[in-house]
């Protein structure tokens, strides 16, 4: 009696999770960027994009910032955050490297020359370079945030 082996191969589709650019926070005092998971009275649960680790983080040591609430200076009226990011994701310009305060800056002249070069700091830039290779890798996609005012009015049209 003759018994054959045979290979098993099991390909199992790996889960795609997506992130929503506005349950992204930023930490102070904590490098990178965070999902939110959920947030309790004294902290939160997050979890890393640099990492992928999971931590309750306390509110009474650390803050926390939403990055949809982010604004930059600019030499006109202040934007969000997250239309700096679209600008850098539309130009062809090659980040900069973060520790690189001078070429950060001069590729920000380019990509977003309305930009406050006076009120916004060579480590705010480096921070967005650092953040937005993040969210690249994370494959997150920046979102304006929507006026709800707007919103009502565009529904009631």
């Amino acid at each position: 009696m003759k018994i054959g082996c045979f290979s098993v191969i099991c390909a199992c589709k790996k889960s795609t999770v997506y992130m929503e650019y506005n349950k992204l926070i930023s930490v102070s005092g904590m490098s990178g960027l965070f999902e939110l998971l959920t947030s309790k009275s004294d902290g939160a649960i997050a979890k890393s994009l640099e990492n992928n680790t999971t931590q309750f983080i306390s509110s009474r040591a650390h803050q926390f910032s939403h990055l949809e609430s982010i604004e930059v200076f600019t030499t006109h009226d202040n934007v969000f955050l997250a239309e700096i990011f679209i600008a850098m994701g539309k130009n062809s310009e090659k980040l900069p490297s973060e520790k690189d305060a001078k070429a950060t800056q001069a590729y920000f002249k380019k990509v977003y020359p309305k930009m406050d070069f006076e009120r916004v700091y060579p480590s705010d830039m480096k921070k967005m370079v650092k953040w937005f290779a993040q969210l690249q890798k994370a494959g997150v996609e920046p979102v304006l945030p929507v006026d709800e005012e707007e919103e009502a009015a565009a529904d009631n049209s």
